[in-house]
């Protein structure tokens, strides 16, 4: 049903991994299936998505998944569905026209669609209320019901150090000021040398506070992974940063992004401002 959240549904399924192609003409279905076999780059996951759009050809859907399977390709239907009040609701503050409306109330829109889809809901393989869902739930949701087996899409971690005189990153999700630390600036023998040098990392990491911080900050870490990663972000980073972005924020994030390996991720690591502090 329009409205019921296919843009999500779309979105979900393309971060599991499949090719998504949206109001393609029923028409067309048993041409694209066929390709993603073979011209079109071995594509095994595919998604289409069928709405009223299409208009009195989406009755012919049923017949265009029957051929599908009676040529070996396992298909899942599913159809998205919520409550005429939710969908009314979501219109109004959306200020969309309905696809069907024409001149007349979304309600009537509604109503005709309904009616248009029955055949496809007669056939679905399961069926999503998104009435009362978040954007989050209904990603989770169709991701439950296509997963057949996968595991949900993981969170990419970025770990990134910088310094604060070279501004903070754009894209940082969360930064630590890690300007508290001993500054091995101060340390002529460490000056020349950065976080990747043993000796410059082994001052950082030694200080008793250095591994206060780092033990409240794996536990927080520990904590909130999770809770993003539940509300569907895809991408978090983190940044450090210290004065130069050389000495503290450096040993810092090598540390953090070694301790994320050992949790199973796989962080992009990137010192921004490690060649400006050489200059």
């Amino acid at each position: 049903m329009s409205g019921s959240g296919k843009t999500t549904a779309i979105r979900a399924l393309e971060d599991a991994g499949f090719y998504a192609i949206d109001n393609l003409p029923v028409v067309l279905l048993d041409k694209v299936v066929n390709l993603s076999g073979g011209g079109m780059g071995e594509i095994h996951k595919l998604a289409v998505v069928v709405d009223a759009r299409v208009g009195a050809s989406v009755a012919k859907l049923p017949e265009a998944v029957a051929s599908a399977r009676a040529h070996g390709h396992d298909v899942l239907v599913l159809f998205l569905d919520a409550q005429d009040a939710a969908l009314e609701r979501r219109y109004s503050e959306t200020r969309r026209r309905h696809p069907l409306s024409e001149d007349e109330t979304v309600k009537t829109g509604i109503a005709r669609e309904r009616a248009l889809l029955e055949p496809v809901r007669d056939i679905a393989s399961s069926i999503i209320d998104s009435s009362a869902m978040s954007v989050h739930e209904l990603k989770r949701e169709i991701h439950k019901r296509v997963a057949q087996g996968d595991s949900l899409p993981t969170m990419a971690v970025a770990v990134k150090s910088f310094g604060f005189r070279n501004g903070l990153p754009s894209d940082a999700d969360l930064v630590f000021d890690v300007r508290f630390l001993p500054n091995p600036y101060f340390i002529d023998s460490l000056r020349p040398l950065s976080g990747l040098d043993q000796p410059c990392a082994d001052y950082v990491l030694g200080r008793d506070e250095t591994k206060e911080f780092l033990g409240y900050l794996t536990k927080l870490l520990e904590f909130l992974l999770p809770q993003f990663e539940a509300e569907g972000k895809s991408y978090l980073t983190l940044a450090f940063g210290c004065t130069g972005g050389r000495h503290r924020s450096v040993a810092i994030a090598e540390t953090v992004a070694k301790w994320l390996e050992g949790k199973g991720k796989r962080p992009n690591l990137e010192h921004r401002d490690l060649e400006k502090s050489r200059a």
